[in-house]
């Protein structure tokens, strides 16, 4: 019987791969798995739907969560695209969210590496939580989950 196994990564363009290794692997303590790229490739293209695509790749773990960062140098991006005014409520993939012991120790090394947040952490329904953005503007969830009672229905 086919059937999803589970989830297995989230992709990311980032305008740089270096950056974006430095904070998720020496701030937010992911693994490098490995990496690569492809220039042109028309079974690539076909895949991403691109024409002409040009990129570096990183893939990042931590624990069973995966990252495929890309840095594309074709095709050029839009010369507006902000993501870091990206407003959370459009559709689109809104946050990825990591689960974490202390949220409060690790806002503070998170804030030393660059990271900024919205606020400083609220305690809502069992859980302790912040929402920030990383070097690019994507959102990232920290949460901490002291009492969860997912029957409660107040989010």
């Amino acid at each position: 019987m086919a059937k999803i196994n589970r989830l297995h990564h989230l992709g990311m363009s980032v305008p740089s791969l270096e950056v974006g290794r430095r904070f998720y692997v020496e701030g937010l303590g992911f693994t490098e798995l490995g990496g690569g790229g492809f220039d042109r490739d028309p079974d690539i293209d076909t895949i991403l739907g691109l024409d002409g695509a040009k990129a570096q790749v990183a893939f990042l773990e931590f624990g069973d969560f995966k990252i495929e960062m890309f840095e594309f140098a074709a095709p050029e991006q839009a010369p507006d695209t902000d993501t870091a005014k990206r407003p959370v409520h459009l559709h689109g993939y809104t946050h990825i969210c990591l689960d974490v012991t202390d949220v409060e120790a690790v806002h503070t090394r998170l804030m030393a590496v660059g990271m900024t947040f919205h606020s400083k952490p609220v305690d809502k329904a069992g859980v302790r939580t912040i929402y920030g953005r990383d070097p690019f503007g994507n959102v990232i969830e920290l949460q901490e989950i002291v009492h969860f009672d997912p029957t409660d229905g107040d989010i």
